[in-house]
């Protein structure tokens, strides 16, 4: 029995080493945490039970027999994250550059599976050189496996993404499918082509980094949701992330206990400027309605004059959603659009209430905008939110202009309940535009013109750009004083709990991608 349990013991001990010391060290000198170093990080200390962990590759070929290591390059398991039940894989770059293989993607998928089947997140640490090349199709087998599991999954289970490492080639697509991808700067990339065959083929020169890196998939093309500056950051990011989510759609996500007392934030009636054209700051709203820094933004540094993120709203988990005035006035353009309307669509997912914060003068107008398809992409938001069932609050802070009112969750697409600031403006357009072509004729007739507009700008005004013409009507339930806008939301959401809503039946929209 003892050669038995020493013969066991050494293979752990082979399987826990990875590629080998050597790499190893090379993957700190780079300044990365090993496959193994980051799962144990994540999860709750001693709960980590790892499934796989003696699994080998089966290609001969190119010599492979010649190179076997326990794991197959790629951690798989589950344990406890906060004591909640949570499935991971970790991608170990110090065997075979992390690449994936028949075997590799056989274990990832094994614990995708069984996350599905037991209703728990699966967060994947990917740190990955690609496909080995050494098995040709079966290596894209077993991406297009593992992509078939993340359709499946989506919506089902949260599926959260860490790009640790290089991510590359058809490996961008799982990530790109989930619900989150969190990226470390400096260290981690993603691209469907490297910088070697842009090269070769527009013979444009460019860095991994300024490619696919971290800062670059966060400001320009929206792919990552978060970035960090290393990998405990990022890791402690994950475990942030995930308290606000529920195991799955079968579930609420959890309240916590929170002490409530008056709730009347006075800083919030001094957020809004006297001048309707000064910008101010969105953010300053929400942490005055919300509990105690609880708000964790998601795509931060992208389509700025939009905000999303979670928060917390006497203890109960919700999605934000808010324009932006400090940036484009908070005008919609095709960037904010797709990135309000993919996190409506995961908080309905989710069971995660939502509250709308709006200060939205319009659409971002411009032949750019037009030939990106604002129309398109501004029908995403608008068909998001119209689809919620989850309960959805709309809190309107100065302008609600146009076409722009009524996406952002009015009460005609479906809001539960919708209030107003005194200082909400809700019209088809500013006072001077409206004025501008309603009284053109008298405008232009007057022996002072100027003064003439600002006469009909001023009585445009007083009985249009206010929120009262929409509350006679039911369009607003309550114009509200600024300082009791957290009182009045905690209610709302309370009052709301139980909601139930009936879709049509029909196998699924056609959301206009």
């Amino acid at each position: 029995m003892d050669k038995l349990i020493k013969v066991l013991n050494d293979k752990i001990a082979e399987a826990f080493l990875g590629g080998g010391q050597k790499r190893i060290d090379k993957q700190h000198a780079n300044k990365k945490l090993t496959a193994r170093e980051r799962v144990n990080y994540l999860m709750d200390e001693g709960s980590f039970e790892e499934i796989g962990m003696l699994v080998t590759h089966r290609t001969t070929d190119f010599g492979m027999a010649k190179e076997i290591y326990y794991g197959d390059g790629v951690i798989t398991g589950y344990g406890t994250i906060n004591g909640r039940l949570v499935y991971v894989f970790a991608q170990d770059f110090t065997v075979f550059g992390g690449s994936l293989s028949e075997t590799h993607a056989e274990k990832i998928c094994k614990i995708m599976d069984m996350a599905v089947k037991m209703g728990a997140p699966i967060i994947g640490l990917n740190d990955s050189g690609g496909a080995r090349i050494q098995e040709g199709v079966r290596s894209l087998g077993g991406y297009a496996d593992i992509f078939y599991r993340n359709v499946q999954a989506s919506g089902v289970i949260p599926q959260i993404s860490a790009i640790m490492g290089p991510c590359a080639g058809g490996a961008v697509y799982s990530p790109a499918m989930t619900d989150f991808t969190l990226m470390v700067e400096n260290t981690s990339y993603m691209f469907v082509t490297g910088p070697n065959v842009v090269k070769t083929v527009t013979n444009q020169t460019v860095t991994s980094e300024e490619l696919g890196g971290a800062i670059t998939h966060s400001t320009k093309s929206g792919v990552a949701h978060c970035t960090s500056v290393n990998d405990v950051e990022c890791l402690e990011d994950i475990k942030k992330l995930l308290g606000y989510l529920p195991q799955s759609n079968r579930e609420a996500p959890q309240n916590l206990p929170v002490e409530l007392g008056d709730e009347i934030r006075m800083q919030l009636s001094n957020i809004i400027p006297e001048s309707t054209n000064k910008p101010y700051d969105m953010l300053e709203v929400i942490n005055g309605i919300i509990d105690e820094d609880s708000f964790f933004e998601i795509h931060k540094d992208y389509a700025e004059n939009i905000i999303v993120g979670f928060s917390r709203l006497g203890g109960r988990s919700i999605g934000i959603i808010a324009n932006q005035p400090m940036f484009l006035a908070g005008v919609l353009g095709v960037k904010s659009s797709k990135k309000a309307a993919r996190f409506t669509r995961f908080c309905d997912c989710f069971n995660i209430p939502l509250l709308v914060l709006v200060d939205v003068p319009g659409f971002l107008p411009g032949t750019d905008q037009e030939w990106e398809g604002i129309i398109v992409h501004g029908a995403k938001l608008l068909y998001a939110l119209s689809e919620a069932t989850v309960p959805r609050v709309t809190v309107i802070t100065r302008k609600a202009y146009g076409g722009a009112y009524d996406v952002m969750n009015s009460k005609h697409i479906g809001a539960d309940m919708n209030f107003a600031w005194p200082t909400a403006e809700i019209a088809v357009m500013g006072a001077r535009g409206a004025s501008e072509i309603i009284f053109k004729k008298e405008i232009n007739e007057a022996d002072d013109p100027a003064e003439k507009l600002l006469e009909k700008e001023t009585e445009y005004a007083e009985l249009f750009t206010n929120p009262y013409n929409a509350a006679q009507r039911g369009f607003i339930d309550e114009v509200i004083l600024p300082q009791d806008t957290r009182r009045k939301l905690i209610k709302a959401f309370s009052m709301l709990e139980n909601k139930v809503s009936e879709r049509p039946n029909r196998k699924h929209g056609n959301i206009p991608l």
